[in-house]
């Protein structure tokens, strides 16, 4: 089998145009590597090379489907770009995606102290496992728990005597807070993802969804769109909380206290988040509970486990 026979082959069986380094991995993954007749020391570079030359020689047999990051098609297949609405914006996403050698789980510490530290939230978080829910009718509770909910206590605020005052007027300055994480967001999970931060967050006084990558300027303008309706913020997250930033403010509302009832009884880890809380409230602005709230890494901290989860290098 020659090189060209082989791109050929996977560009065939291929749902979507691939990089040259895709396509040597989809040959490898079907064994027609150990068909080549000759091998070569650096296989992804031979394929782009074959490609090139093709392309080149304006052969028709292969096509550029983007430029950012470079993939290819089959000229006999080019009918179907339109179809797959394949463009270089979702392309380039997708790339970035197979990339990521982290999960949106392993991102929560560096929201938490994002959240911690910036003066907009201040905020004391947790994680809420799903998994640890309890189990019910495949969908029922579908989009119910958010990734991270937090809590503003308003000690560090005000003066002792205007806390004071605000709890014998019997008004408080306590706001919750829950938090849809992504690693990157286009238009492909746009809706659901937006409309998963609407579900699990009914519960709260503010909502919002966070991403880690950059955001299209087209999704971004959508994102503004949604929020004029139904009040779920933004936040891009960066690997330097610094520059993380509030893209889109949330609209304020009251808890939906039957919401965080049914939350209370389906998540062990939210009901001891609501126990925590309900402990420090009775124990008052002079006292600090020890409370099992996700903890709060040190600059130093952060940075070795953002290098050892590959997220520091985006």
């Amino acid at each position: 089998m020659t090189y060209k026979e082989l791109i050929v082959e996977i560009l065939q069986r291929a749902k979507e145009p691939l990089t040259s380094e895709q396509i040597w991995a989809r040959a490898c993954e079907l064994g027609l590597d150990k068909k080549l007749s000759s091998l070569g020391k650096t296989p992804t570079a031979t394929i782009g090379a074959v490609i090139y030359t093709h392309i080149k020689r304006k052969e028709n047999q292969f096509i550029f489907a983007s430029k950012r990051p470079t993939t290819f098609w089959l000229k006999t297949r080019e009918h179907e770009l339109t179809r797959l609405k394949i463009n270089n914006v979702l392309m380039n996403i997708k790339i970035k995606q197979e990339k990521n050698q982290f999960c949106e789980r392993d991102l929560h510490p560096l929201l938490v102290k994002y959240l911690d530290e910036n003066p907009n939230f201040n905020l004391r978080c947790k994680t809420i496992y799903h998994e640890k829910s309890k189990k019910a009718v495949s969908g029922k509770d579908k989009w119910n728990y958010p990734d991270i909910v937090g809590v503003y206590f308003p000690y560090e605020d005000y003066q002792k005597e205007t806390l004071n005052l605000l709890h014998n007027i019997n008004q408080n300055h306590y706001k919750f807070f829950s938090f849809e994480l992504k690693i990157s967001l286009d238009f492909s999970n746009l809706k659901e993802s937006y409309f998963q931060a609407v579900s699990n967050s009914s519960w709260a006084n503010e909502g919002y969804l966070v991403v880690f990558q950059e955001i299209d300027d087209e999704v971004l303008s959508e994102l503004r769109r949604l929020n004029q309706i139904f009040g779920i913020g933004v936040i891009k997250l960066e690997s330097d909380i610094l520059s993380s930033k509030i893209l889109l403010s949330s609209r304020q509302k009251d808890l939906d206290i039957q919401t965080l009832d049914m939350l209370l009884d389906k998540n062990p880890n939210f009901k001891h988040f609501i126990q925590d809380i309900n402990k420090q409230i009775k124990a008052g602005i002079d006292t600090k509970i020890v409370a099992n709230f996700d903890d709060i890494l040190s600059d130093e901290d952060m940075q070795k486990y953002l290098k050892e989860k590959h997220i520091e290098e985006q």
